[in-house]
C-alpha cells in the first residue's frame, strides 16, 4: 500500500492526534493553540477534498477505498468506506467546522479551557461517523462525538447553558444505551456488526430472525432520530443549541446531519430491494414522522420570540424535510434532499454565527455582560471587554443587513437561492407518483416556507426597525468572513446548481445500488492476501 492508501484515516486522526496535543499545551499559548486547531482543521478538509476527487471518479455505488483497520477480512475487523455519500458529508462538515473555529478566535475560545482540543475531538467524531462501516465502530465515534459535544455545550458557564447542558447530556445518554441495544439485537440476528455484511444476510433470513433484525433496526432507528431531533425527540434541541455559544451552535448544526446521515446509510443499505420481505421496511413511519417533523417546527418557527430559538427550530425543520424526502426513496427525491441539506446546512451555520452579530446593534454590552459576568476565567485567559472588541465598520449595518436578509431567503427557501432549488426539485419529484403523504409533504413545504419568512420579518423587524436607537456594530473581520464564505457558499451552490446537481444525482444513484457496495466492502482483501 501506498501513502495514498491510508488517505481515508486523515479525516480522523488529524484532529484527534492535535487535540490530543492541545490537552498538554496551557492556556496561555493561545497563538500556538490556534494555529496547531486551525491548520488540523483545514488538513482534514482538505483531505476530505481529495477523498471527495476520488469517490467521483468510481463508478456507479462502488466505494473509492475500503480500509480494513488492523488488517482484519470483513466481518472479523473494522471496515472504513469513503464513498460519493460520505465523501460529500466530510467536506460539508470540515467546512462549517473550519467556518466555526476561525470566528471562534475572535473571542469565545476564552470563555473556557480547552476549546480547541474539544472542537477538534468533536469533528475527529463526526469524521468517523462518516466514515466507519461497521455498527459497533459507529458507537465508538458517536460516544467520541457526543463526549466532545457535552463539553463545548457548557464552554462558557452561565445557568440557562447548565441548564439546558444537562438536559442535551441525559438525552444522549438515554440515546447511546438505545443504540447499543438495538446493535445487540441486530447482531444476534445477523451474527455480524459490518454494515454490508448485515445487509447481504437480510434476503436470505427466517421469519424468526428477521423479526429480530427489524425490531433491531426500530430500536437503533429510535437512536439515530433522536440526535437528527425529529418528533417527538425533539423538544430539547432549540433550548440546547440557542444556549450553546455561537461557533458551537455552528458547529452542532452538522451533528443533527449526522444521524440522518446514518438512517439514510442503513435504511437503503439494509432494506433495498435485495432485502426480500424487508425491502423498504419501515419507509411509511420514516414519511410521517419526517411530517410531524416539519408540522411541529412550522408552529416553532412561528411562535419563536428570538433568532435563536427560530434558529433551533429551523434545524428541526430541515431535518423533517430531509426525513421525509429520503422517505420517498427515489433517485430524484433523495439528488433534491441532498441539494437541500447542502445549503439548509450551510445556512443554519452562518445563521448560528450571525445572531451574535445582530444582538451587538441591539445591545451589546448587556449580552456581552451576562457571559463574561459567568465565565470562567482561568489563569492567562483574559476576556475582552465589550467595547474594545472589533471596530466600527463602515459598511457594518449593510453587511448584517444583507447577511441576515440571505439567510433568511435559504432559510424560507424562498427564491432564487439553493433551498428553494432544492425544495423545488422536492416537490417536482413528488408530482411524478403523487399521493396523500406526498400531498401532505408538499404542503407542509409550502406553508413551513410562508411561516419561516412571516417569523423572520417580525425578527428583523423588531431588530432594525422599531428601536429608536440602535448601536453602531462593532465587528471583526475575522467574525464577518466566517458568515460571509458560509453564504457565498450557498450563492455557489445556486450559481453551480449544474454540476453539484449531477454529483448529487451519481450519489443518489450508486446508494440504491447496493450491490456494489456490498461486493466491494465483503469481498475486500487485506494487504498482501494474509491476515495478521
Amino acid at each position: 500500500m501506498n501513502l495514498l492508501d491510508h488517505l481515508i484515516m486523515a479525516p480522523i486522526l488529524i484532529p484527534l492526534l492535535a487535540g490530543a496535543l492541545l490537552v498538554g499545551i496551557e492556556e496561555q499559548w493561545r497563538r500556538r493553540k490556534v494555529s496547531i486547531a486551525l491548520g488540523a482543521a483545514l488538513l482534514s478538509w482538505l483531505s476530505a477534498m481529495v477523498l471527495l476527487w476520488q469517490a467521483d471518479q468510481m463508478p456507479g455505488g462502488v466505494p473509492a477505498m475500503t480500509y480494513l483497520v488492523g488488517n482484519w477480512k470483513v466481518p472479523f475487523g473494522i471496515a472504513l468506506v469513503v464513498d460519493r455519500l460520505s465523501a460529500l458529508m466530510l467536506v460539508l462538515a470540515g467546512g462549517i467546522f473550519s467556518a466555526a473555529l476561525l470566528y471562534s478566535v475572535a473571542r469565545w475560545d476564552r470563555v473556557g479551557v480547552h476549546f480547541y482540543a474539544l472542537s477538534l475531538f468533536l469533528i475527529a467524531g463526526v469524521n468517523g461517523a462518516f466514515l466507519t462501516h461497521d455498527l459497533f465502530n459507529l458507537f465508538v465515534f458517536f460516544e467520541v462525538m457526543l463526549a466532545a459535544s457535552y463539553g463545548l455545550l457548557l464552554h462558557g458557564s452561565g445557568k440557562r447553558r447548565v441548564r439546558h447542558g444537562l438536559r442535551y447530556v441525559a438525552m444522549n445518554l438515554a440515546a447511546s444505551s438505545v443504540f447499543l441495544i438495538g446493535v445487540a439485537l441486530l447482531y444476534a440476528a445477523t451474527g455480524s456488526l459490518n454494515m454490508s455484511d448485515v445487509a447481504s444476510k437480510v434476503g436470505q433470513m427466517s421469519a424468526t430472525d428477521r423479526h429480530l433484525l427489524e425490531t433491531g433496526a426500530a430500536i437503533l432507528a429510535v437512536a439515530f432520530l433522536l440526535k437528527a431531533a425529529v418528533w417527538p425527540l425533539n423538544l430539547w434541541l432549540p433550548g440546547s443549541y440557542g444556549a450553546a455559544t455561537p461557533p458551537v451552535a455552528a458547529m452542532f448544526a452538522i451533528m443533527t446531519k449526522v444521524g440522518l446521515y446514518v438512517v439514510m446509510r442503513l435504511w437503503l443499505l439494509m432494506f433495498s430491494d435485495e432485502a426480500g420481505v424487508s425491502a423498504g421496511f419501515g419507509g411509511n413511519a420514516l414519511l410521517w414522522i419526517g411530517l410531524a417533523t416539519l408540522a411541529v417546527a412550522t408552529f416553532g418557527l412561528l411562535s419563536a420570540a428570538d433568532f435563536r430559538r427560530f434558529a433551533g427550530f429551523s434545524v428541526v425543520a430541515s431535518s423533517g424535510t430531509l426525513l421525509a424526502g429520503l422517505a420517498l426513496r427515489t433517485e430524484v427525491a433523495t439528488t433534491a434532499t441532498l441539494y437541500y441539506m447542502l445549503a439548509s446546512t450551510l445556512a443554519i451555520g452562518a445563521f448560528f454565527l450571525l445572531i451574535e452579530l445582530l444582538e451587538r446593534i441591539r445591545d451589546f454590552g448587556a449580552n456581552l455582560l451576562a457571559v463574561t459576568q459567568e465565565a470562567f476565567e482561568a489563569e492567562g485567559m483574559v476576556l475582552p471587554e465589550g467595547e474594545d472588541v472589533g471596530v466600527v465598520i463602515p459598511a457594518a449595518f449593510a453587511f448584517l443587513g444583507l447577511n441576515f436578509i440571505l439567510c433568511a431567503l435559504v432559510l424560507s427557501g424562498l427564491p432564487p437561492l439553493a433551498s428553494f432549488v432544492g425544495k423545488f426539485a422536492l416537490m417536482a419529484a413528488m408530482l411524478e407518483t403523487p399521493d396523500v403523504g406526498q400531498w401532505v409533504f408538499l404542503t407542509l413545504l409550502i406553508v413551513s416556507g410562508l411561516a419561516a419568512v412571516v417569523a423572520l420579518m417580525r425578527l428583523g423587524i423588531r431588530l432594525f426597525w422599531v428601536p429608536a436607537h440602535l448601536r453602531r456594530p462593532r465587528l471583526r473581520v475575522i467574525e464577518a468572513a466566517p458568515v460571509a464564505a458560509l453564504l457565498v457558499a450557498c450563492l455557489g451552490l445556486t450559481v453551480a446548481a449544474g454540476p453539484v446537481g449531477s454529483y448529487l444525482a451519481r450519489t443518489a444513484a450508486g446508494l440504491y445500488q447496493v450491490d456494489d457496495l456490498m461486493q466491494s466492502v465483503v469481498g475486500q482483501q487485506p494487504w498482501r492476501g494474509e491476515q495478521p
